[in-house]
């Protein structure tokens, strides 16, 4: 997986680049958001690592632009000194998570093994879903919020699954592309929070399937799917 490291200060770019070539990944490393724009494309990152205040461009600036959005590269922020309404901004315009500095090693690995998936080829993504295991599933309504590379939008779920959901939307969605998925299921339990995958879009909604459900979550919802369907 090549992760693009974009972040003006060399110290904690260095620290960044070394932790992810231990883990395996291969780094880019960017100062600027006018530099990250070119590596875009000539480097063609799997996942960004992206800092606030940068230089010239700022983060925000960076995630606005239709080349990035279009592009449906995950974008992690990662920044100490953004405000709560420039945090707000970067995932309204479509980052996968916010992170604040200091970061520490354990929790940036996390975030990198979550971003796994979508290493995969976009190409290869979109021409044919993963092969997987049915399970069972129910009707349901529920409000999700869906964070996408292309912005934020809500939709409603109307069928749910321990391995993912169908959610009608306002604004069509690509097969293959990555999203953040937050919703409450209706059992009186804690908001939860998934990345997921689109599989398959059809007129009726956006399938997804869900990449890094907790075991707790996915139990929660296979109960909740039986009591649906009694």
């Amino acid at each position: 997986m090549r992760i693009l490291i974009v972040e003006d200060d060399e110290r904690l770019a260095e620290i960044f680049r070394d932790f992810v070539a231990e883990l395996g990944y291969q780094p880019i490393v960017v100062g600027s958001a006018e530099a990250a724009l070119e590596a875009l494309t000539s480097a063609r990152p799997d996942t960004i690592l992206l800092d606030v205040r940068l230089p010239g461009m700022s983060g925000v600036e960076f995630l606005n632009l239709a080349a990035v959005r279009d592009s449906e590269v995950p974008v992690v922020v990662v920044s100490g000194v953004a405000t709560e309404m420039e945090a707000r901004a970067c995932l309204k315009l479509g980052a996968l998570d916010f992170i604040r500095k200091p970061v520490t090693l354990e929790r940036l690995g996390q975030v990198l093994a979550y971003l796994g998936p979508f290493a995969l080829s976009r190409q290869q993504r979109s021409e044919r879903a993963p092969e997987r295991r049915p399970a069972a599933r129910a009707a349901v309504k529920l409000g999700v919020r869906i964070a996408a590379s292309n912005g934020t939008l809500d939709g409603t779920c109307v069928e749910i699954s321990s391995t993912g959901m169908k959610v009608r939307v306002s604004r069509r969605l690509r097969a293959g592309q990555a999203a953040k998925l937050e919703f409450t299921p209706p059992d009186g339990g804690a908001p939860i929070d998934v990345l997921a995958l689109v599989v398959r879009v059809d007129a009726d909604g956006a399938a997804f399937w869900f990449l890094d459900l907790m075991a707790h979550d996915s139990d929660r919802l296979n109960t909740l799917v039986d009591r649906l369907q009694r």
